[in-house]
């Protein structure tokens, strides 16, 4: 086998491993995107419940206020 054969082949091996890993980490990297969106949507849910109380609360006359 030539000694080029053997780098190609090496080279392979080598992206391959490589290739494995970036794989685990994106997958990784997904769960931890998913987690976060799901924490913001929690989040935006919970500040718009927020906004709509005190929209009640204060009424509509204070609305008119805060636009002049």
């Amino acid at each position: 086998m030539s000694s080029s054969l053997k780098n190609t082949i090496e080279k392979i091996k080598t992206l391959e491993a490589e290739k494995k890993t970036l794989m685990v980490e994106i997958e990784g990297l997904k769960k931890i995107a998913d987690a976060k969106a799901i924490s913001l949507e929690s989040e935006v849910s919970a500040l718009r419940d927020e906004v709509k109380s005190l929209k009640i609360l204060v009424g509509p006359e204070s609305s008119n206020q805060s636009k002049t």
